[in-house]
């Protein structure tokens, strides 16, 4: 398993240190825990490289005909 150093600024830390003990995690544990979550959250590059793909997909127009109207939303 890699160690990383990194930096932060006062105020980052402290937020950092109330949210990781809020969660009940050591600092390391929940730093690892958010790199991950957005590591996690790119598409892989088979699926971006799909993007295009199908020229035969349906318009949103062809998806939504037979569908009634939204009914008008009164304002705010």
């Amino acid at each position: 398993m890699g160690q990383v150093t990194i930096y932060l600024e006062d105020s980052i830390e402290t937020k950092m240190k109330s949210a990781a003990e809020s969660a009940k995690l050591s600092q390391s544990k929940w730093i690892a825990g958010v790199i991950e979550a957005v590591v996690l959250n790119e598409w892989p590059v088979s699926v971006v490289n799909l993007s295009g793909a199908w020229t035969d997909f349906p318009t949103v127009g062809e998806i939504r005909e037979g569908y009634i109207s939204d009914s008008i939303r009164e304002k705010l």
